[in-house]
């Protein structure tokens, strides 16, 4: 599980926070001072990359936070079985298969044979297609 540990208030809409051990990006932030002596407090909203579910935080600013490390790849499509796509890595020449996401299903089911691949990501031992890309 490779990741980093930041405090709250570095946190910016768009980038990736850990939230109940998955990888997250948020989608709002808010911060607010409650009072005279109060600390200032963060309302963080932010959704899950592989799951897809919406997640909530309220901490103080200060508070130490993990940020997932994500490893941006490019794959070659090699076949679709299925509902899965066998993806090669363009790096490493290493070959797994991935779920088809539904926003990519007929531009990946044409590509197998052609110059189009995929960009997908790699964060806390998960891997996800985020869109496709000639290569």
């Amino acid at each position: 599980m490779s990741t980093k540990v930041v405090e709250l208030k570095t946190v910016k809409v768009g980038k990736y926070i850990v939230l109940d051990g998955e990888a997250s990006k948020v989608t709002s932030l808010t911060t607010s001072s409650p009072g005279k002596h109060g600390a200032a407090k963060a309302r963080l909203e932010a959704v899950g990359i592989f799951d897809g579910q919406k997640r909530s935080l309220v901490k103080p600013v200060d508070t130490k936070v993990e940020v997932p490390i994500l490893d941006k790849r490019v794959g070659q499509i090699l076949a679709v079985m299925g509902d899965q796509v066998q993806i090669m890595d363009l790096e490493s020449y290493e070959t797994f298969e991935l779920p088809i996401p539904a926003e990519f299903e007929d531009e990946i089911r044409g590509a197998v044979g052609t110059d189009l691949g995929v960009e997908y990501i790699i964060a806390l031992g998960n891997m996800k297609i985020m869109r496709t890309k000639k290569v």
